[in-house]
């Protein structure tokens, strides 16, 4: 009896080589939408919220859940396109229109679930799966118009050129690219710190791969690259004269806000039984196993950004 070929590849392997051919691809895609703005960016992240609230609902039925999965899809897909219509003056959110679909959304779970299909945890899976995905990456478009730049993405904006093709730059994007380098720092140098020294775990119930060591190595890089990006790009480019502490302050911020937003989908993920929050990404998993840092990092960038001394050199 012949024993079958030995595998040339291992799978771990071939995860990591789906996981490089999709980043170099999608990478330049990302940072066109992100320095676009508008309709694209405002698109990408209705696609986005959509699939993770699909995802979210997914783990929520592994706890034993009922939520309203496509009406909580249909409003997570429709928030990133309400806030690109109120940057537009096309449309203006109000506390009561809110409250409106609130109130519809709880009045559904009687005819849609009744007595027997735990109306409560159903009303409140569908509630939190929108605000989880949508609320929370919403924030990525306001902070590609934050006003520290508003007024400015028009006579700021830059060219930058790529052989035959010219990029522009404008100030909106690169504020917009400053948080998301932060928590790919963080990500990057919590990993391999991690790997490099191990030691205690961080908190080994809902992680096990996580070690102490991990996490304060993805803060130190996290403020280094914060630091250099400032120095380097936000001052030079969107003119906003970050101070080094302010810099420093805002990449450990922004680490912790990654961290625990990693945290908590591994959290979740363990209460509904699930790995990845889907298989939608080759080599990544879902997309909640991508954006769960920047769930987390999105608000708190733009809550930091409106907070800190940051002059604008015009």
């Amino acid at each position: 009896m012949t024993r079958p070929p030995e595998p040339t590849q291992s799978p771990r392997m071939s995860e990591l080589a789906l996981r490089v051919i999709f980043s170099v691809v999608a990478a330049p895609f990302a940072l066109w939408i992100v320095l676009a703005g508008g309709a694209p960016l405002a698109a990408t992240l209705a696609i986005v919220s959509a699939i993770g609230a699909w995802e979210f609902y997914r783990i929520a039925r592994g706890t034993g859940a009922h939520p309203l999965a496509d009406v909580g899809i249909a409003l997570a897909g429709l928030v990133p396109l309400g806030i690109h219509a109120f940057y537009l003056g096309l449309f203006t959110p109000r506390p009561a229109l809110i409250a409106l679909l609130v109130l519809l959304l709880l009045g559904a779970t009687i005819w849609l679930r009744g007595v027997e299909g735990r109306p409560i945890g159903s009303a409140a899976s569908t509630l939190l799966g929108v605000v989880y995905t949508a609320g929370m990456l919403g924030f990525g478009y306001a902070i590609r118009y934050h006003d520290v730049v508003a007024g400015y993405d028009v006579v700021g904006a830059k060219h930058l050129a790529l052989g035959p093709l010219a990029l522009r730059v404008t100030p909106g994007g690169v504020l917009l690219i400053f948080p998301i380098l932060v928590t790919w720092a963080s990500d990057i140098g919590a990993y391999f710190t991690g790997r490099a020294i191990g030691g205690r775990k961080l908190i080994p119930s809902v992680s096990p791969g996580k070690t102490v060591a991990g996490s304060v190595g993805g803060l130190v890089a996290s403020m280094l690259v914060a630091w250099l990006y400032a120095r380097s790009v936000l001052v030079p480019v969107a003119n906003l004269g970050f101070t080094p502490w302010g810099a420093l302050l805002f990449g450990a911020i922004i680490s912790v806000a990654a961290q625990v937003g990693d945290l908590f989908e591994s959290l979740i993920k363990r209460e509904g039984g699930v790995k990845d929050s889907s298989r939608i990404i080759p080599g990544h998993g879902g997309v909640l196993d991508r954006f769960d840092s920047l769930i987390f990092v999105l608000p708190v960038a733009y809550w930091l950004l409106g907070w800190l001394p940051i002059p604008i050199l015009r």
